[in-house]
């Protein structure tokens, strides 16, 4: 199910026009009553200075045009007419933030998310799945996401969904969506963040319910145990390196919070926040030479041979 969303997302240009949410529709109507509004009036001041331009032109062998002045009913239009477009559009935009974000009163979220340079963690309350990147949410409901930031001030867009929000460090924001079909939805993090920032992209997963609620019961599990001796191998050296220290597996000893959790990699389309299709042959590279792939990155380089790069290559591509 998963590959058909992602392959069918392949090629898909990711717009703000493309509403995928009632809250995302709401702020479009609203941009099309401005983008109307503003053409109307840009029409007008053509027009008129077309028709004021041709009709008060400078003549041969004659005097200078009669001059007009205090006309009180066209200067309330002028005054008017802007105005009431101003108060319009204000109550408009009013309506719409309260119907977008509405205040949560008491409702606690449904996935608290946080930003890190350069990656995104997402917590499901209510169970043990933790994931990193490619973040599953459930078609048909009204969902309040926490936004939270780690370190820098990241901002969560994803354009399809509508509205942005800042996740600052210290402070919970809230954002409410309703995604209304399934599919692959692309966003990036809007507010600079640092030598990364182009790297930090966001892929959201609707499912429908069913298929949301097998994906979390999944990623409650713990993480599948090694079937070869290759994999074995990776495992007791990534739990003895310093992987574990910054990685979290549930059911094993690494319990580091600083980098992504990696109970359920293998499962995941991308790595690195989309930077690179997730495949054995990327894993590798990432391992032999993090700075290479993604300067700045906060994983260092570890000194690695190729054969336990190839291990724990092994390891890390059978947790599903």
């Amino acid at each position: 199910m998963i590959q058909l969303l992602y392959l069918s997302a392949i090629n898909k240009t990711q717009s703000i026009f493309d509403s995928a949410s009632p809250q995302a529709e709401k702020i479009n109507r609203l941009g099309y009553g401005f983008l109307m509004a503003a053409t109307g009036v840009l029409l007008l001041v053509v027009v008129l200075t077309v028709y004021i331009t041709i009709k008060f032109r400078s003549k041969a062998n004659t005097s200078e045009p009669r001059q007009i002045t205090g006309n009180r009913k066209l200067e309330i239009i002028m005054v008017g007419f802007p105005m009431i477009l101003v108060i319009v559009f204000f109550f408009w935009s009013l309506n719409v933030m309260n119907a977008v974000n509405p205040d949560r009163g008491s409702q606690k979220p449904d996935v608290v998310i946080t930003g890190h340079q350069w990656w995104w963690e997402a917590v499901y309350p209510g169970s043990t799945a933790i994931t990193a990147n490619e973040i599953h949410l459930p078609t048909g409901r009204k969902l309040l996401l926490q936004l939270n930031s780690a370190d820098v001030i990241h901002d969560w867009w994803v354009p399809s969904f509508g509205a942005k929000m800042d996740m600052i460090p210290g402070m919970d924001n809230f954002l409410w969506v309703t995604i209304d079909k399934p599919g692959i939805y692309e966003g990036t993090c809007s507010e600079f963040c640092g030598e990364q920032h182009a790297w930090m992209r966001i892929m959201v997963v609707a499912q429908p319910p069913a298929a949301y609620n097998k994906w979390l019961l999944v990623h409650t599990d713990k993480a599948t145990i090694p079937i070869d001796s290759l994999a074995r191998k990776g495992k007791a050296l990534f739990m003895s390196a310093s992987c574990s220290s910054c990685h979290s597996i549930q059911g094993t000893l690494a319990t580091g919070m600083e980098g992504p959790n990696l109970t359920h990699f293998a499962s995941q389309q991308t790595m690195l926040s989309g930077m690179m299709d997730n495949n054995p042959e990327n894993v590798e590279k990432w391992l032999s030479d993090p700075q290479k792939i993604k300067p700045g990155a906060h994983m260092p380089r570890f000194i690695f041979s190729k054969d336990s790069v190839r291990a724990i290559t092994a390891y890390l591509t059978q947790l599903k």
